[in-house]
Order: C-alpha cells, then structure tokens, then sequence
C-alpha cells in the first residue's frame, strides 16, 4: 500500500510542476515573470547515486546545461539539491525545457529513475 502512496504522490508532483518525466525533456514553467537583469536557475533533488555517476543536463535541443557530480557521498544516502544556473538561451516563452541523463565512464548514458532524481524546479533571483 505504501508503495502505492508513494507512487501517487511522485505523478502528483509530476503534474504540479509540468515535467513529463525524470530524464526525459522536462517542462517547467516560470514561477512568475522575469524582472530585468534576474536569474534563472534550475534546482534538482538528487537521490541516491552508484559511485561515479553523474548527471549530465541539457536543453531540449541538446545544448549543454551543466553536470552535477556529487562526491564523497556515503552509502545509501541521497545526494541532496543542486542549483544549476540556466543561460538566457534556455528560458523560451516562460518555459524551461531541459533533458537529464545519468552518466559513467564506459557506460551508455541512460535516463534517472525516481530514485536517482527525486525533483526539480525553477528559482529564480540575482
């Protein structure tokens, strides 16, 4: 039953925040207007990573975002949240597109599972 709850609550958090689905190209809208000179940055909750892993964002076009590469991390536990800033380039019509991907050396890229990316969302600021 819990696992149920669980993933319940996981599509609820899909559908609020207008994402289609951890890794693959995700849709977030602004939370309100952009003010002149004002930021954008893209938050992600990481979960639990293997060793060596990282997670490699780009936009829905393929240009790159950044890469979040947690380190030291002890067994088990998750990565925590990752603040990404995003280029004037990646904010089109109020929207932010942007695709995620877990990477390792000799290891075909590959989508996150809901373990492995637990959220994202806009904040925005100077």
């Amino acid at each position: 039953m819990s696992r149920r709850i669980a993933a319940l609550a996981w599509a609820l958090l899909i559908v609020q925040a207008g994402c289609v689905a951890p890794g693959d190209v995700s849709t977030l809208a602004l939370p309100r207007a952009r003010d002149i000179g004002e930021s954008v940055f893209l938050e992600v909750q990481v979960g639990r990573l293997g060793s060596g892993q990282e997670i490699e964002l780009s936009t829905d076009t393929g240009r790159p975002l950044g890469m979040i590469s947690p380190h030291g991390l002890r067994p088990g536990h998750d990565a925590g949240a990752y603040v990404v800033p995003l280029p004037a380039h990646a904010v089109r019509d109020g929207r932010v597109r942007v695709r995620l991907r877990v990477v390792r050396a000799g290891a075909a890229p590959r989508r996150p599972d809901a373990s492995e990316v637990r959220g994202l969302r806009i904040v925005m600021g100077r």
